[in-house]
């Protein structure tokens, strides 16, 4: 008989222990199969214990297994790091390593302020984000985070710094006949009303997740709106810093998922596709003109964490790097993604529940609404979406399910990440049995 659990779980119900990976495939205590449709929280981007990660971890433990960087910088760390300065797409000047997206956006939030006053900028405090967003759980990343009900307990807690525009959320807030052009420069309009009445001196940086991810559910930015974002930051000295902790890495086809945006950011964030889950690592890349300030200032990064850039951990993330470039997985990204799309669109795109189906690459989210035509949400007490997930498990396919995808209380979205290197038969598991679970929790709400 298992004992019972010491560990002070996420939620109420003591989930089954898992025992055993490979591939895209997580085993229980049991033996029993799942498909990891949603790489957990869009992690695991080659499945788990990929041969290639193993081998380099098994290296890294026998040579170095740990060093402060207070006293010692390390190889893995800097291997790493000169390979992310030299794919981003933009030119960016240095890395800063962490062990977790969260810790990532924390990071970039406190870096922005060093640099402004570094640059002589004191008055600068103030955050612009976006409502429906999500940047992580620790205080600060949560105080820029939009998402309302995660915000809830700890409101009085976070800082009071943070100001919050409209989410580039076209499926519902577009208007009747308005263009995605038009929609778009609606809300660069919104962001620049915002300046106006904070006053562009005061603000550090607009933060946004570059394709929307959990709260919101794979929300991809309309043409031009990002780029529209970046010019208004240029033009008033407010720095742009890129969530894609989730979105990027490959996620949504291309290493950084803002190569698509015609944007020059100053900070991005990056994490979960970064180590694919082989060890816990976050990272920022940071601009030339940043590193500057700080370098020309005082000198260092008043920052830091006990793990910050620790030898394991890099180079778990430099090999699941190199097996992305020598597997050639964004083309696979991309094959998979449009069948993967076309998949949900061929199950789902007429589903008398279903209001939406959209994202990018392998990161791909479908939002349920009661009525099509009035795309009015289920009611929040019915917890669809955890219904979903629940008879998807049954199923064996793992899937991301959230509720409040309207405003933190109302609606419901799943997600499905699956890896970069699925295969078409595994992608058309995840159409079938997400169909099915779906069929399953709207006849029986």
């Amino acid at each position: 008989m298992t004992p019972a659990s010491k560990i002070l779980h996420r939620s109420r119900t003591v989930p089954p222990r898992a025992a055993k990976a490979q591939g895209g495939y997580i085993f229980d205590e049991s033996g029993r199969r799942y498909f990891d449709g949603s790489g957990g929280a869009a992690v695991s981007c080659l499945g788990h214990n990929h041969p290639a990660v193993v081998a380099v971890l098994k290296a890294q433990l026998e040579t170095l297994d740990y060093a402060h960087t207070s006293f010692f910088s390390n190889a893995p760390m800097e291997d790493l790091a000169a390979f992310l300065i030299g794919a981003a797409p933009t030119k960016m000047g240095k890395a800063y390593f962490v062990s977790g997206g969260s810790e990532a956006m924390e990071a970039a939030l406190k870096l922005a302020r060093q640099a402004a006053v570094e640059r002589g900028q004191t008055k600068r405090v103030n955050f612009v984000a976006r409502r429906q967003s999500y940047h992580g759980n620790t205080l600060g990343a949560l105080g820029v985070g939009g998402n309302a009900a995660r915000r809830e307990l700890f409101g009085p807690l976070l800082p009071a710094n943070a100001h919050f525009v409209s989410p580039c959320y076209a499926y519902r807030d577009k208007a009747p006949g308005e263009s995605e052009e038009a929609y778009g420069k609606r809300l660069a309009a919104e962001f620049e009303a915002k300046i106006a009445a904070l006053g562009a001196e005061t603000i550090l940086a607009f933060v946004a997740e570059t394709v929307g991810g959990a709260t919101q559910g794979c929300t991809p930015p309309v043409p031009g709106y990002l780029s529209a974002i970046d010019a208004i930051c240029k033009r008033h000295g407010i720095l742009l810093i890129l969530d894609e902790v989730m979105s990027g890495m490959g996620r949504c086809g291309t290493l950084f998922a803002y190569e698509r945006e015609k944007v020059n950011p100053d900070i991005v964030a990056i994490a979960k596709g970064l180590g694919g889950g082989a060890q816990p690592i976050g990272a920022i890349l940071v601009s030339p003109e940043i590193v500057d300030a700080i370098e020309n200032g005082s000198g260092a990064f008043a920052h830091g964490h006990t793990y910050v850039g620790h030898p394991m951990a890099c180079a778990a993330a430099l090999a699941v790097q190199h097996t992305i470039r020598d597997e050639n997985l964004l083309a696979n990204v991309t094959a998979m993604g449009a069948r993967l799309e076309a998949g949900l669109t061929e199950r789902l795109g007429n589903h008398a529940y279903v209001g939406d189906i959209r994202g990018r690459g392998l990161f791909w989210a479908v939002e349920l609404v009661a009525d099509r035509a009035t795309k009015a949400p289920f009611p929040s007490a019915a917890k669809l979406n955890a219904a979903i997930k629940r008879e998807a498990f049954a199923r064996g396919l793992l899937i991301y399910a959230m509720g409040g995808t309207i405003d933190g209380k109302s609606g419901d979205h799943v997600m499905l990440a699956p890896p970069y290197n699925s295969t078409p038969d595994e992608i058309d598991f995840c159409v079938a049995a997400l169909g099915d679970a779906i069929d399953e929790a709207v006849a029986s709400p």
